[in-house]
């Protein structure tokens, strides 16, 4: 699914597009919006230190760069109480985004129901109009609505993981007793089912695909079936295993989904995802995913990448710790702004 093309027309507009860009409501959170395509959007931490402003331009300023286009421009917004953290924040962002070319169109600083213009002044509410139009534009593009936080988004991929627990013994016996091209041979078809009537799999298909996926092969088969017009049902469907999921077959789901959330430009909820991994040995593929997040690679390379990405799951050193999601996290966006109206604000 191609990210969604928003024209706004005031900074009350901007700020009602972020939750929807990201998933959920930021909070103490500095998130950088392009203008136009190239640059891909992030949210990060608000930094308090003067150390911690350098941490975030060395973790970000890497993925940013490969991205830079003449005449890139962004608008960086600070949702914070916090007026002088704010202050010191986005305009030491903004100083370091002009040595690689972007331009800082835009600096707000919102807070609750109000958001101040940090070059000018300026100041105003949230205005419900603004809100209810991104929220229907939303809508009518297929997008989810968000969450009201981003620990909300983690939460929402955690279930009820009895019931698919209680039978998996069984299904995995049942499982050795058949041959692993025979079970690969059922989980693509039960994915194409998935595809076809979006109905939620039962506890007995569930456990089976998860035993299915323990195999790297047939979990790659599935993932070689993902392209951006099919991301959200493979979302949908790896987003439900994820939360049913017992811990000892946790891994291939999570990983799955944070891909997939990727491709459909739902940088959060892959991050969310890899944080479902439980402890263990290594996983190249989630480790793949983490560096795909990191680098702030656009979803459309995908389907020049796909072999080569596989083909590079395997070759990934396993001695590298678990990845986990870095503090500063590139949290990509549903829909980009085209365009900003000064001449609209109030």
């Amino acid at each position: 699914m191609d990210p969604v093309k928003l024209v706004v027309r005031s900074p009350e507009e901007l700020l009602a597009a972020v939750p929807h860009m990201l998933g959920f409501q930021p909070e103490e959170s500095v998130v950088l919006v392009p203008f136009g395509q190239g640059l891909p959007s992030l949210r990060v931490d608000l930094p308090t230190t003067t150390q911690a402003r350098a941490d975030v331009w060395e973790a970000i300023h890497e993925g940013l760069h490969r991205h830079v286009h003449p005449g890139a421009q962004v608008a960086l917004i600070c949702f914070t109480s916090d007026d002088a953290n704010a202050e010191h924040a986005s305009r030491h962002l903004g100083t370091h985004l002009e040595t690689i070319g972007v331009t800082t169109q835009l600096r707000l600083l919102a807070h609750a129901d109000t958001w101040r213009d940090l070059n000018t002044g300026r100041n105003g509410s949230l205005a419900t109009s603004a809100t209810d139009r991104l929220a229907a534009q939303m809508v009518l593009a297929g997008a989810a609505q968000p969450v009201g936080s981003r620990q909300a988004l983690a939460a929402s991929l955690v279930g009820d993981r009895d019931p698919v627990a209680k039978v998996l013994a069984g299904v995995r016996a049942a499982a050795s007793a058949n041959t692993v091209p025979a079970e690969r041979s059922w989980a693509h078809a039960r994915l194409q089912q998935f595809h076809d009537d979006g109905n939620r799999l039962s506890d007995t298909d569930s456990a089976r695909m998860l035993v299915a996926v323990e195999d790297i092969n047939t979990r790659d088969a599935l993932w070689s079936d993902m392209t951006r017009q099919n991301a959200p049902s493979h979302v949908a469907l790896w987003s439900d295993l994820t939360r049913r999921a017992p811990d000892s077959v946790r891994t291939a789901p999570s990983t799955l989904l944070a891909f997939s959330s990727w491709l459909r430009g739902d940088g959060a909820r892959a991050w969310c995802a890899l944080d479902q991994i439980p402890p263990g040995p290594p996983y190249s593929m989630a480790a793949l995913v983490a560096s795909v997040l990191e680098h702030g690679l656009h979803p459309r390379e995908w389907e020049r990448l796909n072999t080569q990405m596989r083909d590079a799951a395997t070759d990934i050193d396993e001695t590298v710790a678990h990845p986990r999601p870095r503090r500063h996290e590139r949290e990509g966006p549903r829909s980009v702004p085209t365009s900003y109206t000064r001449g609209h604000t109030r």
